[in-house]
């Protein structure tokens, strides 16, 4: 009954507030302190109620940043798919209204002609996989691990220093040796970027001015391409390799100035190949203006973290200069987590290996003690240059699209592995080697395509190993287009399952190994049976298979 009368007060009073608008201030005052509901005869106090609610909407008003940006990332990606897929069909076409077997089939009516650039790559603004990954506690604690181990990893080698000269040594004559002569190595990249900066762009308005006058066209195009071909076989191809070998730069060194090589090549490239096509087209409609790009966005491009040009990418609107900061430093980190690596793990393994005879016991247990050190070698070159390197310049450059890598770690086959470790460099092979492929011979040999792109792949790696070690011993070529296309034919996109990442890791942890071991074998092998007059089989034949020399 006192509840009941309580509850007849309460609504008295609010009938009478409500009545009262003048009033509703003083009167909602004490009626909060002194109003009461029955709840099992207990007294449950509004005001109380009442700030719960209030907590409640400011925990959902904290929720709701996490949410939208969920709904936003879902978002983002389907219509970065939905514009995908819609242009690979020409929107002003009749063709794009019809179904998709409509559209197929006046696609493949025009397939003597080349697609123009923007049915290629598209450019959205997202960030790097690893940087969204960091900002889970659980996934930031994999990396103090990583951290952790790089602490040990200098403890150990502190200590064994101090027990066995009596002093604390710091040194790091390895790395002074590998990254040794410096100048020549900057004036050499110094020479590169300008010629990859002054020939191909000016090569390319020279030939665009006059082609639309000329009265021999095939001819005057053939001039122009054949300069550029000369260019980047002989400029940028045999001078970078002829200072490389001929300076006898260090093994760290000849790799900046070979990758710097390699990396100027496809950006030539890429430019010719996506501006060409547009001079083309617009003589060809005889719209009357040719398309050039300014000196500055073609500069852009050239420091830009992608190998496939665009006049615009999409840019953020400002510099985090702290995020540079810390991207550079990790790769700093990472260059010295490199080298306890090597000091702790590789060195002590294969400074005397020639002391034994070549033979499978000692193959077998060498690729196995191997792999560790071959696995920690392969993240800190992803995390370094894949993920820090190239954030670092994408940000100095407001460059929005760092999708430089996808979860390759969660690949169930090869041909995905493929896809996703290396985006940079997938996407120039797929658009500019197996595309171009195809548009050339035809659909029907997508095998023969893919066969051509893993070769010219591995010889490409081999290459570049060859020119930084000083020896041509294909380990690195034989895995890549002997086991790589293999397993990328066997490990396909069908299979699923936690089973078959297993035995993605599996082969990719046994592959490290088999690198790490033999390249190691060789190098060491060449430093102490070295041989006064060696001939060109000399070079070709491994030294590490007769080298048996005591120590």
């Amino acid at each position: 009954m006192a509840g009941d009368d309580c509850v007849r007060k309460r609504q008295s009073g609010s009938t009478a507030t409500s009545k009262s608008p003048e009033n509703e201030e003083t009167t909602r005052r004490p009626e909060s302190q002194r109003s009461f509901q029955n709840s099992s005869n207990g007294w449950v106090d509004v005001d109380h109620v009442i700030t719960r609610k209030m907590q409640l909407i400011a925990e959902a008003e904290q929720l709701k940043p996490a949410f939208m940006k969920e709904v936003d990332s879902h978002f983002t990606e389907f219509v970065n798919s939905l514009v995908a897929k819609s242009a690979l069909l020409d929107s002003s076409s009749p063709a794009s209204l019809f179904p998709a077997s409509c559209a197929e089939k006046e696609l493949h009516k025009a397939k003597n002609s080349r697609a123009p650039p923007e049915h290629g790559k598209i450019f959205t603004a997202r960030r790097s996989l690893l940087d969204e990954l960091f900002e889970v506690s659980h996934i930031r604690t994999i990396y103090h691990m990583f951290i952790a181990l790089l602490i040990v990893f200098i403890l150990s080698t502190l200590l064994v220093d101090f027990i066995d000269e009596g002093r604390l040594v710091l040194g790091f004559d390895l790395l002074v040796f590998v990254f040794g002569k410096f100048p020549v190595v900057f004036c050499t990249w110094l020479c590169m970027f300008s010629a990859t900066v002054i020939v191909p762009y000016n090569l390319f308005v020279w030939w665009a001015q006059g082609y639309s006058s000329s009265s021999h066209r095939a001819i005057h195009s053939f001039f122009y391409g054949m300069l550029f071909t000369l260019f980047q076989i002989a400029g940028l191809g045999f001078g970078p390799t002829y200072v490389a070998v001929a300076y006898a730069l260090p093994p760290a060194s000849r790799f900046i100035v070979i990758l710097e090589q390699v990396r100027l090549v496809m950006k030539a490239h890429s430019f010719i190949r996506e501006n060409v096509p547009r001079v083309l087209s617009s003589v060809k409609d005889k719209s009357g203006t040719v398309h050039i790009p300014r000196i500055s966005q073609y500069l852009y491009f050239l420091f830009a973290p992608t190998l496939i040009y665009r006049d615009n990418y999409p840019r953020n609107p400002t510099i985090r200069w702290g995020y540079v900061a810390t991207k550079f430093a990790q790769v700093l980190g990472s260059l010295f987590y490199a080298y306890y690596i090597f000091v702790r793990l590789c060195i002590p393994q294969f400074r005397n290996s020639s002391q034994e005879t070549f033979n499978l016991r000692g193959l077998v247990l060498c690729i196995f003690n191997s792999i560790l050190p071959g696995v920690l070698i392969l993240f800190l070159v992803f995390f370094a240059f894949l993920h820090c390197w190239l954030n670092a310049f994408a940000e100095m450059l407001r460059f929005a699209d760092r999708m430089f890598y996808k979860d390759w770690w969660n690949s169930t086959s090869y041909a995905n592995y493929y896809r996703t470790w290396n985006v940079v460099v997938h996407d120039w092979l797929y658009y500019y080697a197996y595309r171009d492929f195809l548009w050339f011979f035809g659909k029907k040999f997508r095998a023969a395509a893919m066969l051509s792109v893993f070769t010219v792949s591995a010889a490409v790696h081999e290459y570049v190993l060859s020119i930084c070690f000083g020896f041509f011993y294909p380990v690195l070529f034989c895995l890549f287009s002997c086991f790589g296309v293999v397993f990328n034919f066997t490990l396909n996109d069908r299979r699923k399952g936690p089973f078959w990442n297993v035995i993605m890791w599996t082969s990719l942890f046994l592959g490290q190994g088999v690198i790490i071991c033999l390249y190691s074998q060789e190098w060491y092998a060449r430093q102490y049976c070295p041989m006064e007059n060696p001939t060109f089989l000399d070079y070709l034949k491994p030294r590490s298979w007769s080298c048996h020399v005591k120590m």
